[in-house]
C-alpha cells in the first residue's frame, strides 16, 4: 500500500476513532455521573497520630452533628469484641447524621497489630492513634473522670458538648439508646449530663 493511500485511509478513519474514544470516556464516567461513590475498602494504612490538641480540633470539625468517639486498643479484648458493632452503628445511623470516630491507644510497637486489625475489620469510620506519652494529660483532656479504662465511648451532641459516656463492656441497646436521644431527643442541658459516670 502506498503512502498516499495509507494517509487517505487514516484520514477517513479519524472521525470513527474520535467517536470511539468519546464513547469510552462517556461510559467510564457514567458511574460518577450517576452519583455512585466508591465502596469502602479495608484500611491498611497507619492511622494518623494525634495529641490532645488534635483531638480537640477533630471535635470542632465534627460540630453540627452528633458524634460517637470510641477509644480502643488491640490488646483490649472487649474493644475487639465491640468493634464490629460500632461499624454496624456507623452504617445504620450514619445516614441519619451520626458521626463515628475511633482512637487507638496502642503503642508504637503494636503498629503492625493495629494495621492488621483495621484491615480485618474494614471500618467505615475514621480511626486515629493517640501519640504515645503524656497519657494522663490526654485522658484528663478527654474527660476529667475517665481513668483511661477501655473500651471507652464518649458521645457529643450537635453543639460539641459531651452528652454521655459508656466505659467498659456495654451492649448495643445501650449505645442505641444514647444515639437515639442525640439524633431525635432534646439536646442535653450540660456537658455533665453523662449517662454513665466514667471510672
Amino acid at each position: 500500500m502506498s503512502t498516499h493511500i495509507l494517509t487517505a485511509t487514516m484520514r477517513s478513519a479519524r472521525p470513527a476513532i474520535l467517536l470511539l474514544l468519546g464513547a469510552v470516556l462517556v461510559f467510564s464516567g457514567y458511574g460518577r455521573a450517576q452519583g455512585k461513590k466508591p465502596q469502602a475498602r479495608p484500611s491498611t494504612a497507619d492511622p494518623a497520630v494525634i495529641e490532645l490538641r488534635d483531638y480537640q480540633k477533630l471535635l470542632e470539625k465534627h460540630r453540627g452533628k452528633p458524634l460517637l468517639v470510641n477509644f480502643w486498643a488491640t490488646w483490649c479484648e472487649p474493644c475487639r469484641d465491640e468493634f464490629p458493632m460500632l461499624n454496624e452503628l456507623a452504617r445504620t445511623y450514619g445516614p441519619q447524621g451520626l458521626q463515628v470516630m475511633g482512637v487507638s491507644l496502642d503503642e508504637d510497637v503494636d503498629i503492625n497489630l493495629v494495621r492488621r486489625f483495621l484491615a480485618r475489620m474494614s471500618p467505615i469510620f475514621s480511626n486515629f492513634r493517640k501519640k504515645p506519652g503524656q497519657d494522663q494529660d490526654f485522658i484528663n483532656g478527654v474527660h476529667l473522670k475517665w481513668s483511661g479504662a477501655l473500651p471507652a465511648t464518649f458521645f457529643y451532641d450537635r453543639e460539641g458538648r459531651m452528652a454521655a459516656t459508656l466505659v467498659g463492656e456495654h451492649q448495643r441497646p445501650e449505645f442505641e439508646e444514647v444515639i437515639q436521644q442525640l439524633l431525635h431527643g432534646p439536646a442535653p442541658a450540660a456537658a455533665g449530663a453523662a449517662r454513665k459516670p466514667a471510672p
